[in-house]
């Protein structure tokens, strides 16, 4: 079993995706959809970007390894009446149920970074586009020094040492690394284009209540905060991360607004 099914449903990143919804209504602006394209949104989340997806006419299946998050996008669909809009649970690593080629596009914000085997995710992304068709990924970069990275990074060092042969999801974040993993996967380099972009997290009170919400829903942080308990290490952890909440807020008093750099990925296949 994917080892990240037990991470993403502990938490609930839906009260994460709060913060995210205007960032993802812009990403996906930006990617110029055709009405009746078919699109899979894969770690899709509640469907911070399948939603606007689907609002914008294609049609869009929502992918995630979390049960919680699957039965949320559901809801959020039928309430938002789009039928054109479906969620189902998937291994990133492991799309046995997708048949070939059935996609115009694949996205993938910050999902599928973190399913293991990445050779296989590339080669899952590929294999599940349309020739013609095109890859979106957006990935968190290792060492930018910008929120999520730095969250993720003060997090590991609060938590044991991954098992033998894990591949840290951050290794999605190097260009080096996104060409070797795609062209394993029949991708001509030339095909695959990376650049630094800006995803912004907007909470409408003071950042230390973003902090809150990270702290008690995000799945890498809870398991920190598991493990810095026991080793009598929370306060150090809390002010840690505190920290950094306050020192990138861009939103001045009583408003938190979070600029966070990543790597978008763009895959045409041939």
């Amino acid at each position: 079993m994917n080892p990240n099914k037990a991470l993403w449903e502990k938490g609930d990143f839906t009260k994460i995706a709060a913060a995210m919804r205007d960032s993802g209504d812009a990403l996906v602006e930006g990617l110029r959809l055709r009405p009746g394209m078919d699109v899979l949104d894969l770690g899709c989340g509640d469907g911070t970007t399948a939603l606007p997806a689907a609002r914008r006419g294609a049609n869009v299946l929502g992918v995630d390894i979390a049960a919680n998050l699957v039965a949320a996008g559901n809801a959020r669909a039928a309430e938002a009446r789009l039928e054109n809009l479906r969620f189902q649970e998937g291994d990133a690593s492991d799309l046995r149920d997708l048949t070939d080629a059935g996609f115009d596009l694949v996205i993938s914000m910050f999902g599928a970074m973190f399913a293991p085997r990445p050779f296989d995710v590339a080669r899952e992304m590929v294999r599940v586009t349309r020739p013609g068709g095109h890859i979106v990924m957006g990935n968190w970069i290792p060492g930018d020094p910008t929120l999520i990275a730095q969250v993720l990074k003060t997090s590991a060092a609060y938590t044991p040492p991954p098992p033998e042969g894990f591949v840290s999801p951050v290794s999605w974040g190097v260009e080096d690394n996104v060409r070797e993993r795609f062209g394993a996967a029949g991708v001509p380099t030339e095909n695959i284009s990376c650049a630094r972009e800006t995803y912004v997290f907007r909470h409408p009170g003071p950042p230390s209540e973003l902090f809150g919400t990270f702290k008690k829903y995000y799945g890498p942080t809870m398991n920190a905060f598991e493990a810095a308990t026991k080793d009598g290490r929370a306060d150090q952890l809390d002010a840690e991360l505190s920290q950094l909440f306050e020192q990138y807020n861009q939103g001045g008093a009583g408003r938190t607004e979070i600029p966070a750099t990543f790597l978008k990925v763009t895959v045409s296949k041939p």
